[in-house]
């Protein structure tokens, strides 16, 4: 579900990009892959290659081996003992190649867990750069996502999702999110398309 418009006004310099977990785990074959991941992946490139500078990656790096964690992330780890750094190797933690060729100017934000809040660096960052609006691309719209887009209402942040730019290995859940961004934030979150967004960030 998006908007034709945005309903806030346009983005302006005070703007940053936050590109959500585009990364090589979930793109290849693996028990994580989700592979509408390369349905969005054209529209992030082009938001990309006119704001480089102006754009965060995030990377959600799993734990070294199994049964790492603290509390229920030493189980989830459990569970998925084939996708621990050990089992995968380092390389599959990596931004999709056409997207890591803009590091730099892009930035890169590494995290252990869904959100990317707790760990300090992408909040001390936004705010040496007077941020005060996000534009959210990536995956998995219901799971990290989330978690970012939770964060960010919290910190005061305005949020614009691009619909056409977010991804998730399920359907359902994937639609069901936008709708609750949709009709529960629509005070703190804008849901539009890339064409928008790109349109309107002067």
């Amino acid at each position: 579900m998006s908007m034709p418009g945005l309903a806030y006004g346009p983005l302006g310099d005070r703007c940053m990009h936050v590109c959500v977990d585009m990364q090589r785990l979930f793109a290849e074959p693996s028990q994580w892959a989700t592979p509408r991941i390369t349905r969005v992946l054209p529209q992030i490139e082009r938001l990309v290659e006119r704001r480089a500078p102006q754009t965060v990656f995030t990377r959600f790096l799993p734990a070294r081996k199994a049964g790492q964690g603290v509390g229920t992330w030493k189980r989830y780890y459990e569970r998925w003992a084939s996708m621990t750094i050990e089992t995968i190797g380092p390389e599959m933690a990596e931004l999709l190649p056409s997207l890591a060729g803009y590091c730099p100017p892009a930035a890169i934000i590494d995290k252990h867990i869904y959100s990317p809040w707790f760990e300090g660096s992408l909040r001390a960052r936004l705010m040496a750069r007077d941020i005060d609006t996000l534009v959210i691309t990536g995956g998995e719209t219901d799971v990290c996502v989330l978690a970012t887009v939770l964060g960010a209402i919290d910190f005061g942040y305005r949020v614009v999702l691009v619909t056409d730019a977010l991804c998730s290995s399920s359907d359902a859940t994937h639609d069901a999110l936008l709708t609750v961004y949709h009709q529960r934030f629509a005070q703190q979150v804008e849901t539009v398309e890339m064409e928008t967004v790109l349109s309107n960030w002067t």
